[in-house]
């Protein structure tokens, strides 16, 4: 793809705020004629075509040919360049998803294939790297922006991983100048589960809905938060980190180094040091055929095991998602939100963990949070991270530089 121009990572190609409001308006909507585009900035019609032209002339926009007609002369449709091209990354402790999207976030090409995020920065961003040179050869265009979620605290402003539990090496290692110097762009870092939520938010279950819980439940635990149609990040950006809640000063020893957190009872690791127990004890014969055959169990042989009616793998799920019900509903009390999303690997264990989930939180959380309050499983699956990095990416790239 050396051929392909980029975007500079150091300079925005947008040069005031009604040019951001434009682009922002485009990406969400779709193509609008100049006068629609006026009435919604509220901007006279001169301007908007002095905006539009600038954004024309640096090949972000483009004409889409003839509106629908509102009587008289029918204006032309201005819509985001057929050719931008955004990519999304989604990191995980265990796999990596790389996308190459439209400006509008739609997915062009997508892979994802297991990554250990313990390997270090280096090996992994190289990784990233190569299957991004790969998947942008299927969908070429010119590159704008680029966005990343990892699994871990994230500083939303440095653009790196502070102190992650799971990452080692990672701590303070920068990522956005990293990838900025190495694909010419703008780069968005963020913390995974918001990516998610941001995916869910604009092209999932929970389109349109303003304010909403995005729980991940994979190798660990985690909440991103939509408040008013954007993430609550928090001051340091560690907002959403329930899979650190402590439910027993007793209970095992999470991967953070404390004891009894949500993350160390119902994780995907826990479910598979969980598994493994009772697979050992003699108290599920499908975990001990997985035991017997690798040596080891996951958490989805622990899901596997749950759908063929195993009596101990059902009782973990049922176990743990009645812990996670807890927690959310404490949440739901406290935000109120207008729909609580779940999501990541362990999701996929289904209506049996869904179920469990929203009788704790029906019975426990204040009925008036919780009259209308739909709690569902994700409709994306592993496209929520990538839509809602790409959504992160272009929002840098559409903003004006300070």
């Amino acid at each position: 793809m050396s051929g392909v121009p980029t975007a500079s990572s150091e300079h925005s190609m947008v040069e005031t705020r009604h040019q951001t409001r434009l682009l922002t308006l485009l990406r969400d909507e779709g193509p609008m004629s100049r006068v629609e585009l006026g009435e919604r900035l509220e901007l006279p019609r001169a301007r908007v075509g002095a905006e539009v032209a600038r954004l024309d002339e640096v090949g972000l926009v483009e004409t889409a040919g003839p509106s629908a007609s509102r009587g008289g002369r029918r204006s032309t449709l201005v819509r985001l360049a057929g050719d931008l091209r955004v990519l999304a990354v989604d990191v995980g402790a265990t796999s990596v998803g790389v996308a190459v999207t439209d400006a509008s976030c739609e997915v062009l090409a997508h892979t994802v294939e297991d990554c250990d995020v313990r390997q270090g920065p280096h090996p992994v961003l190289r990784r990233v790297a190569e299957l991004a040179a790969k998947i942008r050869d299927e969908a070429p265009g010119k590159l704008v922006a680029a966005g990343i979620g990892l699994p871990g605290p994230v500083s939303f402003a440095e653009g790196m991983a502070v102190a992650p539990p799971i990452m080692p090496g990672w701590d303070r290692f920068n990522v956005r100048d990293h990838l900025g110097g190495l694909w010419g762009c703008p780069v968005a870092v963020d913390n995974d589960v918001n990516a998610m939520a941001l995916g869910e938010r604009h092209a999932g279950v929970a389109r349109s809905t303003e304010d909403l819980m995005f729980v991940k439940i994979g190798t660990g635990i985690g909440c991103g938060i939509v408040l008013g149609g954007k993430v609550y990040r928090g001051v340091a950006g560690t907002a959403g980190d329930i899979g650190h809640i402590r439910l027993d000063d007793y209970g095992p020893t999470c991967a953070c180094g404390e004891v009894g957190c949500l993350e160390a009872y119902f994780g995907g690791a826990a479910l598979a040091r969980d598994g493994l127990a009772l697979a050992r004890s003699g108290r599920s014969t499908h975990l001990a055929e997985a035991a017997a055959e690798r040596g080891s169990v996951t958490a989805r042989d622990v899901g596997l095991a749950a759908a063929a009616g195993d009596f101990g793998a059902v009782n973990l799920i049922r176990d743990g998602g009645r812990r996670l019900g807890h927690v959310v509903a404490s949440l739901v009390s406290f935000l109120n939100p207008g729909m609580v999303v779940i999501g990541g690997g362990v999701a996929q264990l289904g209506h049996q963990l869904l179920a469990e989930v929203r009788s704790a939180v029906y019975r426990r959380s204040l009925p008036l949070a919780t009259g209308n309050l739909p709690i569902v499983l994700s409709e994306l699956g592993d496209t929520a991270g990538v839509i809602g990095a790409a959504w992160s990416a272009t929002d840098r790239a559409f903003t004006l530089s300070s």
